[in-house]
């Protein structure tokens, strides 16, 4: 997610280049920093543990994303994570939560500084999810999509015993199609509602959005993934958009047909991902509600952050096992979050055993 991208939303060009048409549409600006960190080094930036880190805030949808799939893999003692905080301005994410306000391992204040190491000037967003290269300083990628696939594919000499494989290739072509039309309806579609300049490019973008809510539904009642019989990327993807749903989109973003607890089929799907060891216990909803309600004035003047909606009911039993299926296929589950890593206390409901 951008500085820019979900915080501006006047006609014409961001500074990102996302944009809302003349006939009201949204228009998520997709040119990233396509540099790759490969086992080969073809772009010069070989896998090497240590090298890297990952920069996220877990406020982000797109970051929230490779949170989880560094974990579900076990990359943390290979790859590092700095967490900046849930708001930002103009210029970009801060790393407000550190001490000091600084990253204690880039020893900067913003993630734009990475990003002017490499490209002075840099003119589109300054996104997180970023990967950056520890010894210079210097931003490798913001290519969030590519970055996961890369961390299941490019770096899996490194990943833990056990590790699922999250982009199988025998299912690669199917995952690939999952993805794209979640993308194009759902990642991004609850942009496109809550950015939409005109009530017909909102109505456009809302139908869209709930009938692939509707064909998900439809899809997910007799299979409990999305792909294949274990959990892969593309329940990565669903899932940071379907546990955002009720405290942002539903309202914020005039996602409102229905909420995700009246949608029965998502919403058990969404609690049985919630209760994976790797999902919910990377979810920060306060957070999460920080960034969208504090940072969109054009959408929320008043900056004022809703105390709902209750959470508890994220555990409540979900009945998926009945459909069959392996989370983790023939591995298991990840240790527990490390030390420093964990969300805040009170940030998300977590089940006390």
């Amino acid at each position: 997610m951008s500085n820019t991208a979900a915080g501006s939303t006047e006609k014409g060009s961001t500074t990102e280049g996302s944009y809302v048409s003349q006939g009201g549409e949204f228009t998520r600006d997709q040119r990233y920093i396509a540099t790759r960190i490969t086992a080969d080094g073809r772009d010069g930036y070989p896998v090497e543990p240590g090298r890297y880190r990952l920069v996220v805030s877990r406020a982000c949808p797109w970051a929230n994303r490779a949170i989880i799939v560094r974990r579900l893999l076990g990359l943390e003692d290979v790859l590092s994570m700095g967490v900046a905080g849930p708001t930002h301005d103009a210029r970009s994410w801060t790393f407000d939560l550190d001490p000091g306000g600084r990253d204690p391992v880039l020893g900067i204040e913003r993630i734009q500084a990475a990003y002017f190491a490499r490209f002075p000037g840099y003119e589109r967003g300054i996104t997180v999810p970023a990967i950056v290269d520890v010894p210079t300083g210097q931003v490798v990628t913001n290519d969030y999509a590519q970055i996961t696939l890369d961390l299941s594919t490019q770096w899996r000499a490194y990943h833990r015993p056990g590790a699922p494989d999250l982009y199988p290739e025998p299912l690669r072509a199917e995952i690939d199609e999952v993805n794209g039309v979640v993308f194009a309806d759902v990642n991004n579609g609850v942009y496109r509602c809550g950015f939409a300049g005109s009530q017909e490019a909102y109505a456009t973008a809302y139908e869209r959005l709930f009938d692939r809510l509707d064909w998900l539904s439809a899809r997910l009642a007799t299979q409990r993934y999305l792909v294949g019989d274990t959990i892969t990327e593309a329940d990565v993807r669903l899932f940071t958009t379907l546990v955002r749903f009720d405290a942002v989109y539903h309202g914020h973003f005039k996602c409102n047909r229905q909420k995700l607890t009246e949608q029965p089929v998502l919403w058990a799907y969404a609690r049985d991902l919630f209760s994976t060891p790797g999902f919910g216990d990377t979810v920060d909803f306060d957070d999460i509600k920080r960034h969208y309600y504090e940072v969109h004035r054009d959408i929320n003047p008043t900056g004022i952050v809703p105390l709902g909606p209750d959470l508890s009911n994220w555990l409540e039993p979900h009945g998926r096992e009945a459909l069959g299926g392996r989370p983790f296929g023939a591995g298991s589950p990840p240790p527990p979050p490390r030390d420093g890593e964990v969300v805040p206390a009170g940030h998300t409901p977590l089940p006390t055993a």
